[in-house]
């Protein structure tokens, strides 16, 4: 079998006997910025429903406010439906209990709240509220900020992923 053996950059010079038909090289990758790699990782195992490895999509929330402030739609929709405050919308509309790992939706496909009901669109509001550019958390108080409102998210079932 033959086998060949890599020496730093501090061997300087040839060895002693190196001849061009033996299997020992001389590397030099020069300083520590030439060691310096830069790679993009393109795969997931989000949305994966099969296999070992399961992290299926449960959910898509995105919505759109055109022009309008996203907050006085969202303090709008909690009168259209009802309720005094997001706590009371919340105890009284069934929500994921679990928590899910999420990521901006890569395909955003951002719903009118005009074209939705006022349960519909409350529904997405309270759960862009409870989540963060990266976890859906239902314990946690529903936050409703410009930011959080106007996120376009997808949420995915991470219990499989330690399979």
């Amino acid at each position: 079998m033959n086998m060949v053996t890599i020496t730093s950059s501090s061997e300087t010079g040839w060895r002693a006997g190196w001849r061009a038909n033996d299997l020992e090289r001389l590397a030099n990758s020069g300083g520590p910025s030439s060691r310096q790699r830069t790679s993009r990782l393109f795969a997931t195992v989000l949305g994966h429903d099969q296999g070992t490895v399961r992290c299926p999509r449960v959910l898509r929330v995105g919505l759109d406010f055109g022009k309008r402030n996203p907050l006085s739609v969202v303090l709008e929709l909690l009168k259209q439906c009802g309720f005094a405050d997001e706590r009371e919308a919340r105890a009284a509309i069934a929500l994921p209990i679990e928590a899910c790992l999420c990521r901006t939706d890569l395909v955003p496909q951002r719903v009118p709240v005009d074209t939705l009901s006022p349960a519909d669109a409350l529904y997405q509001a309270l759960i862009l509220g409870l989540s963060t550019p990266w976890l859906y958390d239902p314990a946690r108080p529903v936050l409703w900020t410009r930011a959080s409102l106007t996120r376009q998210l997808e949420l995915f079932d991470g219990r499989g992923f330690y399979a």
